[in-house]
C-alpha cells in the first residue's frame, strides 16, 4: 500500500498523465490479475483508511475518525484473525495510527508520518535511524522478512506500507531529474470555475498555487544561484539528508530553479510552473515505488512463491493531481474518494480482468480472510471481493450504493465535515459543521462533478431516492447522532489563524 497514490499515476488506469510516466511493475499485477475500476474509501484520509482496512469497519465503529486519534489496538483486526488461522503476520513501513501494532508477529514501522531520507523506524519499541531512501528501505526490509519465512511451514501475511507518494514528494536522488524533459499535462480544471452552490470547494486550503509551501513542497529556492530554500515552515525533511545527499540534491535542482528565477514568472505562468514541478516530483516518488513493487514480484517469482501468493496493490485513498487546482484528498468527489486496487492470484483470478463493481476498502479485511479460509467475524461491515474475482457474482449485482463520512475539521486544508452516498450513477453529499450545504451529481452526465443538481427540479425523484438510500445505509452501518457533532466556532477561527501563520501570511 502506498500513501496518497492517485490512480491517475498508475498506467494500468490509462490516464493521460501516466502515459508519460508508466508504471510497468504495477501494471504487471493488473495484467496478471484484476484491475478494479470503481473502488472507493470510506473516509479519504490516511489513518482512518488504514484503520478501516485493518478492522473491516467504518471509522465510527473502529473509533479512528481522523488523523491524530489513537487507534484502539485492543480491538480485533484482520492480522489477529489471520494469526489465529495459522499465519505469520508482519507490517513494515507506514503505520500512522498513534499506537503500536497488535496482531503482528513482526512489525518495523516508520515513526509517525515517516521521512523520505534516512527515516526513523520503530521495532520492538526501539527507534533507529536507517540510512537511505524510505521506499527502497521498506522494500528491502520486506523481502528480508519474506526470506525468513521460507523455512516455516506457516503461510504469511505481509503489509508493505510505503510513505510515498505522500507530501512533500521527495524523489530518490536517482530520479530527481528523471522527468525534467516531460511536459506533464495539467487538468482542464486546473483554474476552476466552481458552480456558485459548490461552497465547500471554495473554502478549502489545498490549491497548489496558493497553499503549497514554496520551499518545503515545491523545492523552490530564494534566489538564483543559491541553494537556500524558500518558505519551509517545518525544516524537518531536507535536514534529514547527509551532507553528501544534500549536495547531490542541490546540484540536481539548482539549474532548474535558476531557470525559474531567470524566467521571472508571475500569475498564471507561475501557477502552471508550480503545478508541473509538483507533478514531476510526485511522479519521481511513484517511480521508486514501481521499482520496489517490481523487486518484490521478481523475488516471489525467483523463489517459486508467486503461484501461491496473493499480491494486492492499493493506496489509502485517491489524490488530487491538479484537478480543481488541488492537491491532497479528503473530499467525497471522485478524484479523492476513488482509490486504486490491483490484485493478482495466478490460476484463481483471470488475467486482465476488469471489475466495475462498487467496492470499498471496507471490503479488504473480509477478502483477506476469505482467501485465507479463516474466520470472518460477524461484525465486519464489508463484503469479500473473492466472489467477484472468481466470477461467482457479477459486478452489477455486487453492491448498489456506498456510504462515506469525513470528520477531520478544522484541520489541514480546512475541508468541511461531510457524508454522503454514491450509487452507480448518482452521488449525494451533505457538508456540515460551519456550513450546511447539500450537493448532488449525475456522474453519467457530469463525471467531473462540475454541476450541482441538488436543487434541479428535474432530479427531484432521484434526490428523494438518494436521501432514502442514505438513511438506510446509516441505519445499516449503525451511524448515530454522535457522528454529526460540530466544532466550536472559536476552534475553527484559531485553525484559520494557524494556517495563515504557517503560510507566512500576516494575521490581522
Amino acid at each position: 500500500m502506498a500513501d496518497d497514490h492517485a490512480l491517475q499515476a498508475i498506467s494500468a488506469y490509462k490516464h493521460p498523465l501516466s502515459k508519460l510516466a508508466p508504471t510497468p511493475n504495477l501494471d504487471r499485477i493488473a495484467d496478471n490479475g484484476a484491475l478494479f475500476l470503481n473502488n472507493y474509501c470510506t473516509n479519504s484520509l490516511c489513518g482512518p483508511s488504514r484503520a478501516t482496512i485493518l478492522t473491516g469497519k467504518f471509522s465510527h465503529m473502529n473509533g479512528f475518525r481522523m488523523n491524530g486519534n489513537k487507534f484502539d489496538n485492543t480491538q480485533d483486526n484482520v492480522a489477529k484473525q489471520l494469526q489465529q488461522g495459522g499465519y505469520q503476520t508482519a507490517v513494515i513501513g507506514k503505520w500512522h495510527l498513534g499506537t503500536t501494532p497488535t496482531g503482528f508477529n513482526y512489525w518495523d514501522i516508520l515513526d509517525d508520518q515517516g521521512h523520505y531520507y534516512n527515516p526513523d523506524f520503530i521495532h520492538n519499541n526501539d527507534t533507529t535511524t536507517t540510512s537511505g531512501y524510505a521506499t527502497d528501505i521498506i522494500t528491502d526490509k520486506s523481502i528480508a522478512w519474506i526470506e525468513q519465512q521460507k523455512e516455516s511451514e506457516k503461510p504469511f501475511f505481509l503489509m508493505v506500507h510505503h510513505k510515498a507518494p505522500h507530501r512533500n514528494w521527495m524523489p530518490p536522488l536517482r530520479y530527481t531529474n528523471y522527468y525534467d524533459n516531460i511536459d506533464p499535462p495539467l487538468p482542464n480544471s486546473y483554474f476552476p470555475d466552481f458552480d456558485t452552490t459548490q461552497i465547500a470547494s471554495q473554502k478549502q486550503l489545498m490549491t497548489i498555487y496558493k497553499d503549497m509551501y514554496e520551499g518545503y513542497d515545491l523545492k523552490m529556492t530564494l534566489k538564483e544561484g543559491s541553494p537556500e530554500l524558500a518558505h519551509d515552515p517545518w525544516h524537518n525533511e531536507f535536514s534529514r539528508m547527509t551532507p553528501e545527499q544534500r549536495a547531490q540534491w542541490d546540484s540536481a535542482y539548482q539549474k532548474k530553479n535558476d531557470a525559474m528565477h531567470q524566467a521571472h514568472l508571475t500569475g498564471k505562468d507561475l501557477a502552471e510552473w508550480k503545478g508541473k514541478r509538483f507533478l514531476r516530483d510526485y511522479l519521481g516518488t511513484v517511480k521508486a515505488i514501481d521499482d520496489g513493487v517490481g523487486k518484490i514480484l521478481d523475488y516471489l517469482e525467483k523463489e517459486g512463491l508467486s503461484e501461491n501468493t496473493i499480491v494486492i496493490y492499493t493506496s489509502d485513498q485517491g489524490f488530487y493531481l491538479g484537478e480543481n487546482g488541488w492537491f491532497d484528498k479528503r473530499f467525497m468527489y471522485e478524484t479523492s474518494f476513488g482509490m486504486p486496487l490491483l490484485i493478482q492470484y495466478p490460476n484463481h483470478i483471470k488475467k486482465g480482468e476488469k471489475i466495475t463493481a462498487l467496492t470499498q476498502n471496507l471490503d479488504f479485511a473480509e477478502t483477506f480472510l476469505d482467501y485465507a479460509e479463516t474466520n470472518i467475524p460477524e461484525d465486519y461491515q464489508g463484503k469479500s471481493l473473492r466472489p467477484l474475482m472468481e466470477e461467482k457474482v457479477s459486478s452489477d449485482d455486487f453492491r448498489d450504493a456506498l456510504y462515506y463520512h469525513y470528520y477531520d475539521f478544522p484541520a489541514f486544508h480546512m475541508v468541511q465535515k461531510h457524508y454522503g452516498v454514491r450509487t452507480k450513477r448518482y452521488k449525494l453529499i451533505h457538508f456540515y459543521d460551519n456550513i450546511d450545504v447539500w450537493e448532488m451529481y449525475d456522474l453519467k452526465e457530469d463525471p467531473n462533478e462540475e454541476h450541482n443538481v441538488y436543487n434541479n427540479p428535474e432530479y427531484k425523484d432521484i434526490q428523494e431516492e438518494l436521501l432514502t438510500t442514505l438513511n438506510d445505509l446509516q441505519k445499516q452501518y449503525h451511524v448515530t447522532d454522535k457522528e454529526f457533532e460540530t466544532a466550536p466556532q472559536q476552534k475553527v477561527n484559531n485553525a484559520y489563524k494557524m494556517f495563515k501563520k504557517l503560510r507566512g501570511t500576516p494575521i490581522e
